[in-house]
């Protein structure tokens, strides 16, 4: 679950976000993309398109919506809240500050935004945090 703190990661952040993608899809295969659409803010046919594999943009929120259908797992709110946390705890664990993040990302975020986004002051995709993470959790000791 992208929620849990990570200390180690796949090869590659599309590797990464190729195993939440397989755990996103167990979770609408199980509830059911109809029944998951009316429990969230997502369209059917982006849950649909979860549950067949695809990669469709969301936000950290909806990942979270999509999570929290899962049995045993807290609400979207604590989801997004403790995924921001481990990054932070991440930071802290690999000695990193947010310049180090970004000169490592694979994507175009400056330090500012990387800061805003950890701290949840700013949107962030789900594909952004995924990328953030597996910079974090590759950088830990």
């Amino acid at each position: 679950m992208f929620y849990e703190q990570r200390m180690t990661v796949p090869d590659s952040p599309a590797a990464l976000r190729a195993e939440y993608a397989d755990d996103l899809a167990a979770v609408v295969e199980q509830r059911g993309a109809a029944d998951a659409a009316a429990d969230t803010d997502l369209e059917q046919a982006t849950l649909e398109a979860i549950s067949a594999g695809d990669e469709p943009d969301l936000t950290l929120e909806e990942a979270a919506q999509v999570q929290a259908l899962a049995e045993g797992t807290p609400d979207p709110e604590t989801i997004v809240t403790m995924a921001l946390e481990h990054l932070l705890l991440g930071m802290s664990t690999a000695v990193l500050d947010v310049d180090a993040v970004e000169s490592d990302l694979e994507i175009d975020l400056d330090a500012k935004e990387i800061h805003q986004k950890i701290e949840g002051r700013a949107p962030m995709s789900f594909a952004e945090f995924v990328h953030i993470q597996h910079v974090i959790a590759d950088g830990a000791p």
